[in-house]
């Protein structure tokens, strides 16, 4: 039995092109994208203006829109857990809440540098590296005024280059480079006793997994406590990209 549309010739919408029609399908999917939900735009794999493809209307009732709605929002949110859009890794505020003590035992944490771009830096001072104080100062000195701070970190986990006491540390920092950025508490960057700050920092939930391999390893800390970069024991304080990497941090929003 012939449809309406078939005895009736004017009934049968006119055909449109593969662009046109692009643009129509377009339109349904943003309509059956939740109001927030972040858009995804999805290039035409073949359309051609050349041919010609006859579409004809469609209607959706309220209940199969609502399910076109529910599938479409956990497929974007599949799709940006795949792509990286919602990342992994420990939450900004569980960083700056990590208890911490400083150089002279006072508890403290992160979250006292909240709104700071930071260098975190696992020193000692019997190190081949230990001249990088003198890096660090001057990176202190010349950002500190933008919204920056080193924060030392003494460790004794490689080689025993940092047996000292916290006065001994505070004393040879102070006189040997005439350090003023905040000194902490020596802990362990590794191994069994691995400070949580640490475990955060490299464990597998960091966007920069890895052990620390030396002294003077260097973390990268955004303003709102996410982290950055990170670099090895040879990469010197002054070098381009980690200033460079600093003036980006301190320039986000």
């Amino acid at each position: 039995m012939n449809t309406p549309e078939e005895n009736d010739p004017s009934m049968v919408p006119p055909p449109v092109t593969a662009d046109e029609a692009l643009a129509a399908k377009v339109k349904v999917v943003s309509a059956c994208i939740p109001p927030g939900s972040a858009q995804l735009v999805v290039g035409p794999t073949c359309a051609s203006g050349r041919h010609a493809i006859p579409v004809k209307p469609t209607a959706f009732s309220a209940r199969s829109l609502f399910s076109m709605k529910t599938r479409s929002f956990l497929s974007l949110t599949a799709i940006a857990m795949l792509t990286g859009t919602l990342t992994a890794g420990p939450a900004a505020d569980f960083i700056q809440n990590i208890p911490l003590k400083d150089i002279d035992g006072k508890a403290t944490s992160l979250k006292a540098y909240n709104g700071k771009v930071l260098l975190l830096v696992n020193v000692a001072s019997k190190c081949g590296f230990t001249r990088q104080y003198t890096g660090l100062e001057a990176l202190h000195q010349n950002y500190k005024e933008k919204g920056f701070s080193v924060l030392a970190f003494p460790c004794n986990d490689f080689g025993s280059q940092e047996p000292g006491t916290a006065e001994e540390i505070k004393t040879f920092c102070s006189t040997k480079y005439s350090v003023t950025f905040p000194l902490f508490e020596k802990l362990h960057v590794k191994g069994a006793e691995q400070h949580p700050l640490f475990a955060a920092l490299t464990g597998k939930d960091s966007p920069i997994p890895g052990d620390v391999k030396w002294n003077f390893g260097k973390f990268l800390v955004g303003k709102d406590g996410k982290i950055l970069k990170r670099w090895d024991s040879g990469t010197d304080p002054g070098a381009k990209e980690l200033t460079d990497a600093i003036d980006a941090a301190l320039a986000a929003k």
